[in-house]
């Protein structure tokens, strides 16, 4: 018998690669059910402003129309996906709080006649003064958007690490940088969409979402459901990157909107409606300050901040917190201070975005990094070289770091990309910069509080053994977890992954996940699903052991093959046993849970980048920039990964050449605009530039040997990780290359055509 891996390791195709591929494939939006009704959300056009009076009566005579809704016709329990702030209402009760707040909602027979009686809606305002500039949010005169909260500080950091001061005074060198990150926006291709019906007391809601157990909880909650009551299913995903992660005006009206008329009702957003409800990436203002020895080792940082996080909560404590907090990660340094303020615009509400509040900073200080090193004269990678984390060790805001390498993978990205020969020989107008990133793998806390497990799952293996079902919470929207943990499924049981099948994401069918977020499900779904393949694997042993006149302790079951690890010709077949286990006892069916170790600190916010392992990349990239434009041409990137053991590398490289694309779009095009009355003027993907497949440059992606001890054959995240090196390594190749210091996101042609131009005339 092979000593090695059967299943995972090995780039399978995708699960549901056939059904997307021909079509098959349900999304939310082609649902259909007898009797369904259109619903819509009517929205605010101020940014800010009193609702003295909402008359529905216009609305309500028009043929079709079946109900219309208002804040009256809700519960009025405020709701939000961070437990610490709870801010935002099904409808706005007093004001609206951005253009695109929710103020009422209608359901009727088809699009045409919802979309009339939105209109004959009448709303009488009273504008106020909008609150759009976020460093003037917390001015002694600026109004308030929650009385709850005074100055419009929704949230406070201050972290203070071993003696920042100290290691300042006794630095060689002590620089501090200023920079800016836009506000960007997910963009997936479906938009966000729900259907809900009621039968009796019982709630279903078909909808586009990372999580179906959040939205269960938050759907029971705010309508005084058990949870049991509710059934959340999720149907196949057109894209997240954590914009569908929380429950959405759709479900909450969705859901009222059934209730009242007694029938289905299909709720959606279209893409301006996506850009408003936003939940993308912050805007941050970031301040560094570092201090080197005269070798340029880092002696201490100083992280000062400050978020734009919209009208609502949204996840934004936790991305506050992950912005500072894993700053630590990538270098080893002993002295760390963060401060930060996460202040309430009249915008629409940031949330958690691929990276989640980590690639702006990191951008930063990939950027700040290279200054210093051209300060020192030296060379970036040596700078990195001489400063990068090392397995075995503690951050200075006490994350424990077992599996690192990422030294080999600078030095594997050095190598590859050619860095030695081309940093001081290519012509003008070329210039290759480097990146660093490293990222949770599946973060040690749930986002609403409890004691539940962060995973588990059931395999159930039918009669005749000739297939196996996983059940999971886990979440697939596109990266292919489905597929990877059928791989793990599979391999831990012995069996053969064309023979499994999935039922994911279903609260009613499949036990507790939390979903997609925070890159945790190939560790933490995957050691649930491990577990469970295991213990069918454990009960098909014990029954198979006595007719092999053999100790279970002997035995072994791979390919479909239950064998004498000793002699392996001894063997039966994972059918006729499973066959001979169902007659005998019933059902075969494996069970198994996942809850992360308890990890880090006991400061307030420690819980926030805990997490049982870390990933690690370094990012290499070439760019052309043209001197009388500004014009960025990137032209060849190189990614080198340390995400532990790889169980489907088609599906790793994939994800990783995604997060490229994606962070090279907010490098240099993406940002989400505004008029002076806090409008979107971009909401549409026209005018809001997302790369496509004619920008993507040539793409190499590689990886180091890494074993994570804390995870199922040592595996750790890719999905995100692989997003926060790209614009520091862009930011770093376009100042190669042109000689200014662009410290705003997106690098835009016309920023960097202003700073030649002032470079010239100084």
């Amino acid at each position: 018998m092979n000593d090695g891996y059967n299943v995972i390791g090995k780039s399978v195709g995708r699960i549901d690669g056939k059904v997307k591929v021909t079509g098959q494939a349900k999304y939310t939006g082609d649902l259909r059910f007898p009797g369904m009704l259109v619903g819509k959300i009517l929205t605010s056009p101020y940014a800010h402003a009193r609702i003295l009076s909402i008359d529905t009566s216009e609305a309500e005579k028009l043929p079709g129309v079946k109900a219309v809704i208002t804040h009256k016709d809700v519960p009025s329990l405020k709701y939000g996906i961070s437990p610490a702030r709870w801010d935002e209402n099904i409808f706005c009760i007093e004001k609206v709080l951005f253009v695109g707040d929710k103020i009422a909602a209608v359901a009727a027979v088809d699009e045409e006649t919802v979309y009339k009686a939105l209109k004959l809606i009448k709303v009488e305002y009273e504008v106020l003064p909008a609150v759009l500039d976020p460093l003037k949010a917390m001015d002694e005169d600026t109004p308030w958007l929650h009385a709850e909260y005074p100055h419009n500080i929704n949230t406070e950091i201050h972290q203070d690490f071993g003696n920042v001061e100290k290691a300042f005074a006794e630095s060689f060198h002590v620089r501090t940088d200023r920079f800016v990150g836009q506000r960007a926006y997910q963009s997936p291709i479906e938009p966000h969409s729900a259907i809900s019906m009621w039968d009796g007391d019982k709630l279903t809601v078909y909808s586009s979402t990372q999580s179906p157990h959040y939205f269960q909880y938050y759907i029971a909650r705010q309508f005084g459901l058990p949870m049991g009551n509710v059934r959340v299913l999720k149907t196949y995903i057109g894209g997240g990157f954590g914009g569908k992660l929380e429950p959405t005006g759709l479900e909450f009206a969705g859901a009222a909107l059934a209730k009242i008329t007694g029938r289905p009702v299909r709720m959606f957003y279209d893409r301006h409606e996506m850009f408003a409800h936003n939940r993308g990436r912050h805007r941050q203002y970031m301040e560094l300050k570092t201090g080197v020895d005269k070798d340029g080792k880092i002696l201490g940082v100083y992280a000062n901040f400050l978020m734009d996080g919209g009208a609502y909560t949204s996840l934004g404590v936790a991305s506050a917190y992950y912005a500072g907090a894993l700053l630590t990660i990538p270098y080893d340094f002993a002295n760390y201070r963060f401060d930060m303020y996460r202040v309430y615009t009249n915008l629409p509400a940031c949330g958690a975005q691929r990276g989640h509040g980590h690639p702006q900073p990191r951008f930063a200080f990939e950027s700040h990094m290279d200054n210093i090193a051209h300060d020192l004269r030296l060379d970036p990678i040596e700078l990195r070289l001489r400063n990068a984390r090392k397995p075995g060790t503690i951050t200075p805001n006490e994350f424990k770091v077992n599996s690192c390498a990422l030294e080999a993978a600078v030095e594997k990205a050095r190598a590859i990309s050619n860095w030695d020969e081309k940093r001081n020989n290519l012509p003008k107008g070329r210039g290759i910069g480097i990146g660093l990133g490293a990222f949770v793998s599946g973060a040690g806390y749930p986002i609403y509080r409890t004691n539940l497990p962060h995973a588990a799952a059931i395999i159930k293996v039918n009669e005749d053994g000739s297939s196996a079902t996983l059940y999971t919470g886990a979440v697939d929207i596109g990266q292919g977890s489905d597929t990877v943990l059928c791989q793990m499924a599979a391999e831990a049981m012995g069996y053969t992954f064309e023979k499994m099948t999935i039922v994911s994401a279903d609260t009613e069918a499949a036990p507790h996940d939390f979903g997609a977020y925070a890159s945790r499900q190939t560790l933490m779904s995957g050691a649930a699903v491990k577990q469970a393949g295991e213990d069918v694997k454990k009960q098909l042993l014990e029954l198979a052991a006595p007719s092999l006149g053999i100790n279970v302790a002997e035995l072994d079951c791979r390919d479909e093959v239950i064998y004498v690890k000793k002699s392996p010709e001894q063997q039966r077949t994972f059918a006729e046993v499973a066959r001979e286990f169902f007659v005998k006892k019933g059902p075969l069916v494996g069970k198994g849970s996942y809850t992360p170790p308890k990890l880090g600190g006991k400061f307030k916010g420690a819980a926030v980048g805990t997490s049982p392992a870390y990933s690690f990349a370094a990012q290499v990239t070439e760019v052309a920039v043209d001197p009388e434009t500004g014009e960025v041409n990137v032209l060849e990137a190189w990614d080198v990964h340390d995400c532990g053991k790889v169980i489907n590398p088609a599906l790793l490289h994939a994800q990783v050449h995604g997060a490229f694309f994606m962070g090279m779009g907010e490098s240099v095009w993406e940002e989400v605009l505004f008029d002076e009355n806090g409008k979107i003027l971009n909401a549409n993907l026209s005018d809001y530039r997302v790369p496509t497949a004619l920008d993507m440059p040539q793409f190499h992606s590689e990886l180091v040997d890494s074993y994570e001890p804390n995870a199922p054959w040592g595996v750790k995240e890719v999905g995100e990780g692989a997003t926060t090196p790209t614009m520091g390594s862009i930011a770093n190749a376009i100042y190669h290359a042109s000689g200014v210091r662009i410290k705003s996101l997106p690098i835009s042609p016309e920023k960097i055509w202003r700073a030649l131009k002032e470079q010239r005339e100084e």
